[in-house]
């Protein structure tokens, strides 16, 4: 048999995952290691998050971190957080022209942590939110659940995972799903890793972008760069979810996570804009909620070289001035 006639058959046998076409729809989407807009634009997240359910009356900060130039918005849910709010949210996300990461908060350190719940019943508050997610699907990321296992029986993750974004096809959402790693979100075992490709295939829609958090694991310039080349080379979309400039487990090193997350087009959320308690007032971006009075570490989230205000861009979506509606 000729090589070109073998070449031939094992291609058709084994297609690329390029070749194979992306079952995705309207809205924000993935196209290889690119979130992209409902138009092709390639949309690359410059943002932080907003700790809403524990700092309902903050809504001013929507407005202010629009300003200081953030182009998306992680807002941090809990089960008591329901529709009527979340549409509410969703609207002041549009108001103000940031794309909207709703962020289930309730699974955090499941396994580990005793009033956490497992990614089925994140499942069930999604699903009990399709009537105000229904045709949001250009403003709207469902970041399904936060760090959904800590450090115990991580090897569950992907089946998981798996299951509950099926749950959420299987109800009609069409969103661009984001999950976080294992490992409270850090993934250094590297399951999500190590499984992330298995995860977006088994996706009817194949609009999956994974989220890793990096705080002390991630202290040095080549365990950062190590992560994300695991991505690139696998041609699989990433995000950085959460990351700070220190934590309970170590110093951070956010300015390598900072650029090379712009020199490789990767998103990024700064963990928190203010409000953090418990000791880890420290990860605080604005003091008192305050955009005037950015702490350091704020400075560098928004002012750096490789920050928020020199290296984000608005979704194209909201030149379309029926954004609004």
């Amino acid at each position: 048999m000729c090589a070109a006639l073998i070449a031939f058959m094992f291609a058709a046998e084994h297609p690329s995952r390029s070749s194979q076409p992306l079952r995705t729809g309207t809205g924000l989407h993935v196209s290889g290691r690119n979130i992209v807009e409902a138009n092709g634009n390639n949309f690359v997240m410059r943002g932080v998050s907003h700790p809403y359910a524990w700092h309902k009356d903050q809504k001013q900060s929507f407005a202010d971190i629009k300003r200081l130039g953030a182009n998306s918005l992680r807002v941090v849910l809990t089960n008591d957080v329901g529709a009527g709010e979340v549409s509410e949210i969703i609207a002041r996300c549009k108001e103000h022209r940031l794309i909207c990461v709703l962020e289930y908060h309730d699974t955090t350190g499941h396994g580990e942590k005793d009033d956490a719940v497992a990614l089925d019943a994140a499942a069930a508050y999604w699903t009990g939110l399709k009537s105000v997610l229904a045709g949001q699907e250009d403003f709207v990321v469902v970041n399904l659940g936060n760090e959904p296992y800590g450090n115990t029986d991580t090897a569950g993750w992907a089946g998981a995972t798996s299951g509950a974004v099926r749950k959420l096809r299987d109800a009609g959402l069409r969103h661009l799903i984001m999950v976080d790693a294992p490992n409270w979100g850090q993934d250094w075992e590297g399951v999500m890793r190590g499984n992330a490709s298995s995860v977006l295939d088994s996706d009817p829609r194949r609009n999956i972008v994974f989220s890793v958090h990096m705080y002390g694991v991630y202290g040095t310039a080549s365990k950062v760069a190590e992560y994300y080349d695991a991505f690139q080379s696998a041609g699989l979309p990433l995000v950085v979810g959460e990351f700070g400039w220190k934590h309970t487990d170590g110093e951070v090193d956010e300015d390598t996570i900072m650029a090379e997350a712009q020199s490789r087009g990767i998103g990024y959320l700064a963990w928190s804009w203010s409000g953090n308690s418990g000791g880890v007032e420290y990860l605080d971006l604005a003091t008192g909620f305050d955009p005037g009075r950015l702490t350091s570490w704020g400075r560098q989230v928004f002012d750096s070289v490789n920050g928020i205000r020199a290296t984000s861009k608005e979704a194209t979506v909201f030149g379309d001035r029926r954004a609004a509606g």
